[in-house]
């Protein structure tokens, strides 16, 4: 949204120094891409955890099935 003659300063310590506003779009455009991957890699171990969580939920399902038919129980649907 800025335009040439927008001023642009960088916080550096205590400090505000002028910044080239190229080098800082640049800047915040790799820090958004970074982001942005940090977020993919996120969803993506959370949809892993949820294939295993699943996986894990039926194993338990087969084995109280097998438990309750070793019990002489009817078997209760989960």
């Amino acid at each position: 949204l800025l335009v040439s003659q927008n001023l642009v300063y960088k916080l550096i310590g205590s400090v505000l120094v002028k910044q080239d506003l190229e080098e800082a779009k640049g800047t915040v455009g790799k820090r958004l891409e970074n982001i942005n991957g940090e977020i993919k890699q996120y969803e993506t171990q959370m949809k892993e955890m949820e294939k295993r969580s699943e996986r894990h939920r039926e194993v338990l399902a087969g084995l109280q099935h097998e438990y309750q038919k070793s019990q002489g129980k009817v078997p209760v649907k989960v």
